[in-house]
């Protein structure tokens, strides 16, 4: 989102691709373009593909995914004269870029080498971004710096920081909290908390309560697969049952507020039964280059006009 922001700011006409998520249909949906928060109900997607495609509406953007990759690739060209593939951890583009950028997680530094795809986007970036650097600790900062740079020493590198935002942090100060975390993250992904307990600590909460306890039906089965989940709530809904089980646990569990730390507000899927919060973060660099000063010289490289469309950038 911080590279279509920047190079909409530039004047370039940007889409963006979405590597595969449907669980539904697949012959209905080889082509999905999101617009308009109306088409994520036409689309009937589930609460982590909603994750992914709410925060680029929201922003003003359109965002394309689905299953005939070609297809999809050559209407989005005609909408617009750069894409973004904005790929996972867990792949590879599907399109050639022609600029290659890596996010990089201190807090899991040894994942880039841990996996195969997450090696792949290693050793072929141009660009390697060190997010979270305020949050990370000094020698993890360092650990995924070196790793990195191991497997390609060649890369840009630019460090960022996520400052946390919430509605109103104040109203976070003596209370019991739920926190509630984007899904994947805190399951497959491997991280035990994420911005939502951060930000709990970090306003006053006088306790993060364990839902663990009031989990229900595919909510509890979740526990039981990631046991090294922590004390949060993984915002699962691949299904409406699951969804159904997600209003359930939240409302059984005993907190004066919810902190809602995933990409969309849940509030638009569940019914909670006591005062929520949104908490967000968003990309900062630090220092020189910044992304803005690498996206320049990519397109001065290029030799490209704004009304020309021949780009894509990953």
């Amino acid at each position: 989102r911080a590279i279509v922001r920047t190079l909409r700011e530039l004047g370039r006409r940007v889409v963006s691709v979405r590597h595969p998520m449907p669980y539904g249909n697949l012959a209905t949906q080889a082509v999905q373009r999101f617009a308009a928060l109306d088409d994520l109900a036409k689309h009937r997607v589930t609460i982590e593909e909603r994750e992914e495609y709410e925060p680029h509406i929201m922003a003003g953007g359109v965002i394309y995914a689905g299953v005939d990759y070609e297809r999809i690739l050559r209407q989005a060209e005609a909408e617009a004269g750069l894409i973004i593939w904005d790929g996972g951890n867990n792949d590879m583009p599907f399109y050639r870029p022609d600029l290659w950028v890596t996010v990089i997680d201190p807090h899991r530094a040894d994942h880039g080498l841990r996996y195969f795809p997450s090696e792949v986007n290693l050793r072929m970036a141009h660009v390697f971004v060190f997010n979270k650097v305020e949050t990370a600790s000094f020698e993890q900062v360092e650990r995924a710096r070196e790793l990195a740079l191991r497997a390609n020493p060649d890369a840009v590198c630019i460090d960022a920081a996520s400052p946390i935002f919430v509605d109103d942090s104040a109203a976070i100060r003596g209370q019991r909290v739920l926190v509630i975390e984007d899904g994947p993250t805190v399951t497959h992904g491997e991280m035990k908390y994420g911005a939502g307990w951060v930000a709990a600590r970090r306003f006053g909460a006088t306790e993060v309560v364990d839902p663990r306890p009031y989990a229900v039906g595919s909510i509890a089965e979740t526990y039981a697969k990631y046991p090294e989940t922590g004390a949060i709530l993984p915002a699962m809904g691949y299904s409406d049952q699951q969804i159904a089980d997600l209003q359930e646990t939240i409302n059984r569990t005993p907190a004066d507020l919810v902190l809602i730390a995933t990409p969309i507000d849940l509030r638009r899927l569940v019914e909670i039964d006591k005062p929520a919060l949104r908490v967000r973060y968003e990309l900062q660099e630090i220092g020189e280059p910044t992304l803005r000063q690498v996206l320049e010289s990519f397109l001065k490289q290029q030799g490209t006009e704004p009304a020309q469309e021949t780009l894509s950038v990953i």
